[in-house]
C-alpha cells in the first residue's frame, strides 16, 4: 500500500451500504485514507433513509452521488470491500478483498436502517485499525 491507502466500497446501487461505509470511513479517518465507493448498477440518488440515519450520528452524505464501478477505480484501490455486488466486482491479484454480508437498506425506513448503519461503523472501525497498523 502507498502512504495513503485507498479503500473502495462496492454494492449494487451505491445508494445505501457502500455510501454509509464511505461516509463512516471519511468521518473516522479524515484525510489519512482515500475513500471511494461505486456500484455495479448505480441508483439515481442516495437512499434517503441512509442519509437520515447517517445525519443522526453527525455524518453528512447528502453531497454524495451513486457512481458506476469502473475497472480503473477497482484496479487502483488497495482494499476492495464488496457488499452484495455479486459477479460484477472485478478481481485483481494482490488486492485485499473483504465481503461484508449486510442487509440491504433499499426500501426500508430509517428504523430498519439504523442497525445496518451501526454494523457498518463497527466494521469500518476494524478496517481502519487494520490499515493504521499496516502503515
Amino acid at each position: 500500500m502507498s502512504d495513503k491507502p485507498s479503500v473502495l466500497f462496492v454494492c449494487v446501487h451505491n445508494a445505501g451500504r457502500s455510501q454509509m461505509a464511505a461516509g463512516w470511513l471519511r468521518h473516522l479517518a479524515g484525510d489519512t485514507v482515500e475513500v471511494r465507493s461505486a456500484g455495479s448498477a448505480p441508483a439515481e440518488t442516495v437512499n434517503p433513509a441512509a442519509v437520515q440515519a447517517m445525519r443522526e450520528v453527525g455524518v453528512d452524505i447528502t453531497d454524495q452521488t451513486p457512481k458506476l464501478l469502473e475497472y480503473a477505480t477497482a484496479e487502483s484501490s488497495d482494499v476492495i470491500v464488496t457488499m452484495g455486488c455479486g459477479d460484477a466486482c472485478p478481481v485483481f491479484p494482490g488486492k485485499r478483498y473483504e465481503d461484508w454480508k449486510l442487509d440491504d437498506p433499499a426500501g426500508r425506513g430509517v428504523d430498519s436502517v439504523r442497525p445496518i448503519r451501526d454494523e457498518i461503523r463497527t466494521r469500518v472501525e476494524k478496517l481502519l485499525a487494520e490499515l493504521n497498523s499496516a502503515t
